[in-house]
């Protein structure tokens, strides 16, 4: 079914003031899940990193149940245990495990979850039933607006220097305008991927891309990897295969 509300900007919109009320826990979330993702990445490797990404769907579930009331399958909760369990293990085996970078990235996985549900329902609710794009139009002010004073505190003169890198060498202006670039287009298909479907199935989804990126961390930055941290990372991709075949198979209680 085609979409009736059209992303451009309205002269009037008498659900404008209760969307300014519900947007903002989805920025919030996503302000947080950046500057606890980024200061994860200071403390542990890109391929652990991404292992307790995993762990998202997990987080997303407990989200939905609580704010929705939603709740699914006893047999799809019990195929998220293995993705769990698996991210146990690789923690207790990671050779550059460290206990500040894993809760700091475990917080950042929470905050994701949060606000992935969050957006399910601003885009799917019959209250709401937002567009993609004016969900997104909404959320990248309020989103900047928390970042600018964190990055100031935390890197201080970063304008200034990276005006001196620029003039160094003027390909760092592409590289960031490519990253802004993929990132309105993740937060784009990742609002069309939650509408189409749910924010659970989004975050399973993005495990793909995290198993992904921690075999290509590895290969690149030669992360070291012991037998027991492969275990864990083979546990959790198996978790996340029985959840697809369980979501497909058994249906949510009503």
């Amino acid at each position: 079914m085609a979409e009736t509300q059209t992303w451009t900007r309205r002269g009037s919109n008498p659900k404008l003031e209760q969307e300014v009320i519900d947007i903002p826990p989805t920025p919030t979330g996503e302000g947080k899940y950046v500057v606890c993702g980024n200061t994860s990445l200071r403390y542990l490797p890109v391929s652990f990193n991404q292992a307790i990404g995993a762990t998202t769907p997990f987080f997303t579930a407990i989200f939905a149940f609580i704010i929705t009331c939603k709740r699914e399958s006893s047999v799809v909760y019990m195929a998220l245990v293995p993705v769990v369990f698996g991210i146990v293990i690789a923690s207790n085996s990671e050779p550059l495990f460290h206990l500040f970078g894993f809760l700091v990235c475990l917080g950042s996985t929470a905050a994701r979850a949060l606000k992935s549900v969050v957006q399910g329902l601003l885009l799917t609710s019959e209250a709401e039933k937002l567009h993609s794009m004016n969900l997104l139009m909404y959320m990248a002010p309020i989103a900047a607006l928390l970042l600018l004073p964190v990055t100031l505190f935390v890197e201080g003169n970063v304008l200034a220097i990276t005006i001196e890198k620029a003039r160094e060498n003027t390909f760092i202006i592409f590289l960031l305008l490519g990253n802004m670039t993929m990132a309105y287009l993740v937060n784009l298909t990742n609002f069309l991927v939650t509408k189409h479907t749910s924010a659970l199935t989004l975050q399973v989804l993005g495990n793909a891309k995290a198993a992904v990126a921690a075999v290509i961390s590895v290969l690149i930055f030669k992360n070291p990897v012991t037998v027991m941290g492969m275990t864990g990372f083979v546990i959790t991709i198996i978790g996340v295969i029985l959840y697809s075949e369980a979501k497909k198979r058994f249906k949510a209680p009503h």
